[in-house]
């Protein structure tokens, strides 16, 4: 693991910053001129979190990467966050119009009576002119993943990340169910603001 953490720490400070940060503005100006777009981020993954994740089991508790270096998607990682749920939607059909999508999914809770974590992914190629003159190509990732969430569905998950993946002890019933609630009104917000902005819009 050692050898594992060393590499990919001479990978992130010797060209995947500079790669996430050419990809935050290759997706810019894909998306220029689109309406409703909060923010538009990328970035190389903390060598801290690729550690961990690089560690992680299955559920028979064997290694979940062989060959992290090569297996982890999102080393390089991208996110649009738009006002409305329909703008969703407007974005990944840019996001298709230029990119071959290796695998796309819209996530969402298990069952209709839950509430938690909503949003839009993709695994993308990575195009070849983020890539600085003079990297080893066979050391820079191929694809890169790419959310697409609103304001709220962001919101939501970054404080349940924060407060809930990232805590060192399992949460408490009265606990969990506090973060399904909040997750339901951010959920119902989206809607609300979806509503609102077809009635003004007749």
């Amino acid at each position: 693991m050692t050898d594992l953490i060393e590499e990919y720490r001479r990978r992130y400070d010797s060209f995947l910053v500079a790669v996430g940060q050419r990809l935050e503005e290759h997706i810019q100006a894909y998306l220029m001129g689109v309406p409703n777009i909060d923010r538009v981020t990328a970035r190389a993954k903390d060598p801290r979190r690729f550690v961990e994740k690089a560690g992680r089991n299955d559920e028979n508790g064997q290694p979940k990467y062989v060959k992290p270096l090569t297996e982890i998607q999102d080393q390089l990682g991208a996110r649009v966050v738009v006002f409305y749920l329909d703008d969703v939607t407007v974005v990944g059909n840019v996001i298709t119009r230029y990119f071959q999508a290796i695998e796309q999914k819209e996530l969402v809770p298990e069952s209709q009576w839950s509430f938690g974590y909503f949003g839009k992914h993709f695994v993308l190629p990575l195009p070849g002119d983020v890539v600085p003159n003079g990297i080893d190509l066979s050391e820079v990732p191929r694809f890169f993943e790419l959310q697409i969430k609103t304001l709220f569905q962001h919101a939501w998950s970054e404080a349940n990340h924060d407060l809930g993946y990232k805590s060192r002890a399992p949460l408490a019933p009265d606990q969990e169910r506090r973060l399904a609630f909040s997750a339901a009104q951010a959920w119902g917000a989206d809607r609300v603001f979806e509503e609102l902005r077809s009635e003004m819009k007749a």
